[in-house]
C-alpha cells in the first residue's frame, strides 16, 4: 500500500509541475483552488479554482 501513496504523490507533484510549466502561475493557483476546494468540499473555492483554470485555457481564443 505504501508504494500506491508513494506513486500517487509522484503523479499529483509531476502534474502540478507540468500545468505550472505550461500554463505558469496563473494555471498553478487555479489547479490548487480547485483541489483545496474538493478536499474541503468547499463549491466557492472549487468554483473559482474551476473559473481561473478555464480562462488560462481559453486566454488564447479570447
Amino acid at each position: 500500500m505504501p508504494v500506491l501513496a508513494i506513486l500517487s504523490a509522484v503523479f499529483v507533484v509531476g502534474f502540478e509541475q507540468l500545468v505550472q510549466w505550461k500554463y505558469g502561475a496563473t494555471g498553478f493557483i487555479g489547479l490548487l483552488l480547485l483541489t483545496v476546494g474538493l478536499k474541503a468540499k468547499n463549491p466557492t473555492i472549487s468554483s473559482v479554482g474551476a473559473v481561473v483554470l478555464a480562462m488560462v485555457l481559453a486566454g488564447p481564443a479570447l
